[in-house]
C-alpha cells in the first residue's frame, strides 16, 4: 500500500480524536451540568430528569447491533455524519422543551446519536484502518484525547452557565458540535483502502480475516467476554452514581468524593497508555482478566471503608482499570474475531454492556435495596467482577479468526 494511503490512516485517527471528545463532552457530560439549573426552572424532581439520561443510554444500547452491522456494510462516513447532524438537532430541541414527553422523546434520540457517533463507531473505523501492529496506539490515541472530554467541557459548559441560561448554553453548544464534528465525519472519514500490500500498515475491512456475527456467537469466549464487560460496566456506573451518598454517610465530605470521581478520571488516561505495552507482553486474555480482578478489588475496598485509613489505592486502581477496560473490549474483539465482521461484533458485546450502563444506576439502587446495605452491594459487586476475572482466564481466547 503507497505511504500516503498509510499515512491518510492517521488523519483518521486525528480528525476522530477531535469529534470523539467534543461529542463526549457535549452530549454525554453535558447533562449532568445542566441538571440543577433544569431542576431549577422545570420543577421536576432530580429522578425524574435522570431518567431521560438512562433512557438515552438505553436506546444508545439498543441500537449498537444495528449500527455495527451498518458499519460493516457501508462504513463510518455516513452514520457518524447523520449522527453529528441528529445531536445537533436534538440539542437545539432540548433547548425548547418544556415538558417531561418532550424531554424523554428528545433524550431517546440523542441516545440514536451517541451510538452513531461515540466509541463503537469511531473504534471500528480506526480497526479497519490498521493491522494489530499499530492499532493499540491508534486506538490509544484516539481514547487518550477523548478522555479529556469531562475535563475540557465540564468546565466549559459551567461557564458558560454562569453567563446565560441553561437554553442558550444548549444553543451554543449545539453550534460547536456543528462546527467541530460534522465537517470531519462528512470530509475526513474514508473507507479503508480495498486491497493491501503484505506489511503494509493498513488494510480492508472487506479483505480482513475474521469470523461472522453468527459464527461468534456460537463461541464460548464471545458470551464469557460479553458477560464480563457487562458486570464490569454495570459496576462502574454504580460505584460512581453511589459513591457520593456513600461516603458522604461515612464521615467523608462530598467535595471529598466528588473529587475521588474525578481523579479516577484522570487515572485513566494513565491505565490506557499502560494497556499496550502490558497486553504486547503478557497477552490480551490475561490482561482483560486482571481488569476485571484489579476492579473486584477496588470495589472491596469500598465495602471495608470503616476499616481503611485511605482510599487513594481505590482510586488509583479503579481508575486504570477502567481506563484500560475501554481499549481492552475494542482490542480483544479485533485480536479474537478479527477485524471483516468487527462492527457487528462489537455491537452486540455493546448492546450488552452499554445496557448495563443505563440501567446501572437504577439497578445498583434496588441491589442495595434488596441486600440491606451499601456493604453487602459492593461485596456482591466484588465477588462478581472476581468471577468475570476467573471466567476470562480459563476461556481459550486464540483467535477466532485463525
Amino acid at each position: 500500500m503507497k505511504s500516503s494511503s498509510i499515512s491518510y490512516g492517521w488523519i483518521v485517527v486525528a480528525g476522530l480524536s477531535i469529534t470523539e471528545t467534543v461529542s463526549w463532552g457535549i452530549i454525554y457530560y453535558g447533562f449532568p451540568v445542566m441538571l440543577r439549573p433544569m431542576e431549577q426552572e422545570l420543577g421536576w424532581s432530580r429522578t425524574v430528569l435522570t431518567g431521560a439520561f438512562s433512557v438515552g443510554l438505553g436506546a444508545s444500547a439498543l441500537a449498537a447491533l444495528p449500527v455495527g452491522r451498518w458499519l460493516d456494510r457501508h462504513g463510518p462516513r455516513a452514520l457518524m455524519t447523520l449522527g453529528s447532524c441528529l445531536g445537533v438537532a436534538l440539542l437545539l430541541v432540548w433547548a425548547h422543551v418544556h415538558t417531561l414527553t418532550a424531554l424523554y422523546l428528545c433524550w431517546f434520540g440523542l441516545g440514536l446519536a451517541m451510538a452513531a457517533t461515540l466509541y463503537e463507531p469511531a473504534f471500528a473505523a480506526v480497526v479497519s484502518w490498521f493491522h494489530s501492529r499499530h492499532r493499540d496506539r491508534a486506538l490509544l490515541t484516539v481514547t487518550l484525547t477523548a478522555g479529556l472530554a469531562s475535563t475540557i467541557f465540564m468546565p466549559i459548559t459551567s461557564w458558560l452557565l454562569g453567563r446565560m441560561d441553561w437554553r442558550s448554553t444548549l444553543l451554543v453548544l449545539a453550534v460547536v458540535l456543528a462546527a467541530l464534528t460534522i465537517p470531519i465525519h462528512a470530509f475526513v472519514l474514508r473507507q479503508a483502502p480495498k486491497a493491501s500490500a503484505p506489511g503494509a500498515t493498513t488494510h480492508a475491512t472487506s479483505r480482513a480475516p475474521g469470523v461472522t456475527l453468527r459464527e461468534a456467537v456460537r463461541t464460548v469466549v464471545f458470551w464469557v467476554l460479553t458477560a464480563a464487560f457487562v458486570i464490569g460496566n454495570f459496576s462502574t456506573i454504580a460505584v460512581t452514581v453511589h459513591l457520593i451518598p456513600y461516603l458522604a454517610d461515612r464521615g467523608y465530605s462530598p467535595t471529598v468524593a466528588a473529587l475521588m470521581i474525578g481523579w479516577m478520571g484522570a487515572v485513566q488516561l494513565g491505565g490506557r497508555l499502560l494497556f499496550a505495552p502490558i497486553a504486547t507482553r503478557f497477552g490480551y486474555r490475561w490482561v482483560t482478566a486482571v481488569i476485571f480482578l484489579v476492579q473486584g478489588l477496588a470495589v472491596a475496598q469500598l465495602a471495608l471503608v470503616s476499616h481503611l485509613s485511605t482510599l487513594v489505592p481505590f482510586v488509583i486502581m479503579l481508575g486504570a482499570a477502567n481506563g484500560m477496560a475501554t481499549l481492552a473490549r475494542a482490542t480483544t474483539v479485533a485480536e479474537i474475531f478479527g477485524a471483516r465482521h468487527y462492527g457487528s461484533i462489537s455491537g452486540a458485546m455493546a448492546l450488552g454492556a452499554n445496557g448495563a450502563r443505563a440501567v446501572g444506576p437504577v439497578g445498583a439502587s434496588l441491589l442495595q435495596a434488596g441486600l440491606g446495605g451499601y456493604e453487602a452491594m459492593f461485596w456482591t459487586l466484588t465477588a462478581t467482577l472476581v468471577l468475570a476475572a476467573l471466567g476470562v482466564m480459563i476461556t481459550g481466547m486464540h483467535g477466532a479468526h485463525d
